[in-house]
């Protein structure tokens, strides 16, 4: 009970449930170390069992997001960031998340299957040194959560990221025959952003914006890149929108994928940070260790994809062995 209220609520909110709900007195205290105590048991059995889960889709989809999680000073201490004094305050927690889209809508566009989805997530390194002959810890995480919804088994597999290059490092390390995807709410976030930079707060951004996605939507990528120089003496941030589209041309090939069935944006990246990370441990007031997000983590997307109660399953077998 602990463990399920803790995944969805603060600390405090689970000890009043606790009491209003079951009559169990637990102090806000005691709830955070069970829980905390619960997720690195999760957290290792995470590690330790690889499961197949559920059936493989002709189509499967793979996406890798990140997003910061505050931290308490002593964690980011000397850690460069985004602050005006460039410093940090959060950490990045990578999250992967696992769906299909076999379903339609009327227009024949692919949408997510509910229930599909499955997160596994972290604050770790996607990074390793050239000559090390290891996967880094998050690859392993992916790795993993892929073999249990047999991803590469499906016909077909695509990946979807925003432009991070750990993303397709990742992508490309792993899962070299996917199809890689820039997932297209990220392209037409970039350039909104874009926009606001060049003519600010303005009709004429609005405007601006809904002609490029609608050339991004027709694959005129060429003709982005135009209108982003004519900005781009005045404006670093066009210049900057103007390589990324560059250097994701390849997978920017809306037109293409659309026509081949695929799946090119559903907000399940978005939402898989949101769902995952943000709408538990990025509340008012919050700072974490590193080990105390993790554990929560490690329980939230426990819960969030099925699994807790084969968790609980192995861990009774366990402790009767």
């Amino acid at each position: 009970m602990t463990g399920s209220s803790a995944a969805l609520v603060s600390f405090e909110e689970s000890s009043a449930l606790l009491h209003e709900l079951a009559g169990v007195e637990v102090s806000a205290k005691q709830v955070e170390r069970a829980a905390e105590a619960l997720g690195v048991e999760i957290a290792d059995d995470e590690r330790s069992c690889v499961e197949k889960m559920g059936e493989v889709a002709p189509t499967m989809y793979l996406g890798m997001d990140g997003t910061g999680v505050p931290m308490r000073a002593a964690e980011v201490a000397g850690r460069t960031g985004k602050q005006s004094d460039g410093s940090a305050k959060t950490r990045e927690a990578k999250v992967v998340t696992v769906w299909t889209a076999e379903s339609r809508d009327e227009e024949g566009t692919p949408v997510r299957d509910p229930g599909s989805v499955t997160y596994s997530a972290a604050i770790e390194s996607a990074a390793t040194s050239d000559t090390s002959p290891d996967r880094s810890d998050f690859a392993e995480r992916v790795l993993r959560e892929a073999t249990r919804r047999g991803f590469t088994q499906a016909s077909r597999c695509a990946v979807l990221g925003d432009g991070s290059t750990w993303i397709w490092n990742t992508a490309r390390e792993l899962f070299p025959q996917a199809t890689q995807i820039l997932d297209r709410y990220h392209a037409k976030e970039a350039l909104h952003r874009t926009a606001q930079s060049i003519f600010g707060a303005t009709s004429e951004s609005k405007q601006w914006a809904m002609a490029r996605c609608a050339e991004l939507d027709d694959g005129k990528l060429h003709d982005i890149v135009h209108a982003l120089r004519t900005h781009s003496a005045t404006c670093a941030e066009a210049t900057k929108c103007a390589l990324y589209i560059f250097h994701n041309r390849a997978r920017m090939r809306y037109p293409k994928f659309r026509a081949q069935g695929f799946c090119t944006s559903t907000g399940v990246l978005e939402a898989g940070c949101k769902v995952a990370i943000g709408t538990r441990l990025k509340r008012a007031g919050m700072h974490w260790t590193v080990h105390g997000a993790n554990a929560i983590i490690a329980l939230r997307c426990s819960k969030l994809s099925g699994r807790f109660e084969d968790f609980w399953e192995r861990r009774r077998d366990r402790a009767a062995a």
